[in-house]
């Protein structure tokens, strides 16, 4: 179990939630482009940063979750390395560590741009991540995970990667935050969906248990519209018609929204939770390109 080999790792750091941590970046460092403020240095260390912190929320998941009974053999997800006896608790406890310091380091490169309160923001991130299932009061647990991920992976990371390139915050910069925010937080209820009976049974309360699928049905297909009303906001106050290149993605936004349905199994929605994350990216590409072809 202490030798686990790179897949292990990689399946571990679950590259299908990683798009949550490259689209703000994307989308914060286009919109610091489209003022003619971009830093390739301060991006790639945003960048750097984010996805240290995502891997490490997620290592913390896997460890966490085993340890309060949440994955058992009864789960109907991808396997965890830890609940499937492929790392053991304290290597799983020791990558997260680990993980979570490298952030911390990488984060401290962004202070030569943003300043000494960034190291707040940074360890406010790291926090959350160990606490979205650790510590006395575990954020997944409690039913505050979706607005958990709308805040740090869409406000805070997309505000906060445009800030440090153009040196200061910007409404436009926290609106930008807000679809990839949404479409972040669609990655968890699928996740939380699939998984609903198996967490209420070891006390997780996500909204999908608290509200049912149905709510969480409505919330999914909210969440897809409001991403899709944004870039019209963005025309709205003057950045012009080519930030409305996401559109494309509606019809795809629509048959997601259809399967997340009661119906659906597990095998169909772990496809569709690898599909959210490519809507995730996809929309921020798009989003990108179009901030960046509206400069001119």
């Amino acid at each position: 179990m202490n030798h686990a080999g790179p897949r292990v790792w990689i399946e571990a750091a679950r590259p299908k939630t990683l798009p949550a941590a490259i689209a703000p970046v994307l989308v914060g460092s286009a919109l610091a482009g489209h003022h003619g403020h971009f830093h390739v240095g301060a991006a790639g260390l945003c960048l750097g940063f984010s996805l240290l912190v995502q891997v490490g929320t997620n290592f913390a998941n896997d460890y966490y979750d085993f340890r309060r009974g949440a994955d058992t053999a009864a789960r109907v997800g991808p396997r965890r390395a830890v609940a499937a006896g492929l790392v053991a608790p304290e290597t799983m406890q020791r990558a997260m560590r680990l993980t979570f310091a490298a952030a911390f380091l990488v984060g401290l490169g962004l202070v030569a741009w943003g300043g000494p309160w960034l190291v707040a923001i940074g360890l406010a991130s790291i926090v959350c991540g160990i606490a979205y299932t650790g510590g006395p009061w575990p954020l997944a647990y409690l039913g505050l995970g979706d607005l958990f991920v709308f805040l740090f992976f869409g406000l805070v990371a997309v505000g906060g990667t445009y800030f440090v390139q153009a040196g200061v915050l910007t409404v436009d910069a926290v609106l930008a935050g807000v679809p990839i925010g949404l479409l972040a937080a669609n990655i968890l209820v699928v996740n939380n969906y699939r998984d609903a009976e198996t967490d209420a049974t070891a006390g997780k309360r996500t909204l999908v248990v608290r509200w049912g699928r149905p709510a969480a049905q409505v919330q999914f297909g909210l969440s897809l519209a409001g991403a899709l009303l944004v870039p019209a906001v963005f025309v709205a106050r003057g950045y012009g018609y080519a930030c409305l290149v996401p559109l494309v993605l509606a019809p795809v936004a629509w048959r997601q929204f259809r399967r997340l349905q009661p119906s659906a199994s597990p095998v169909e929605l772990i496809a569709l939770l690898g599909a959210s994350g490519r809507l995730l990216a996809a929309y921020a590409l798009l989003f990108g390109a179009g901030l960046l072809a509206a400069r001119w």
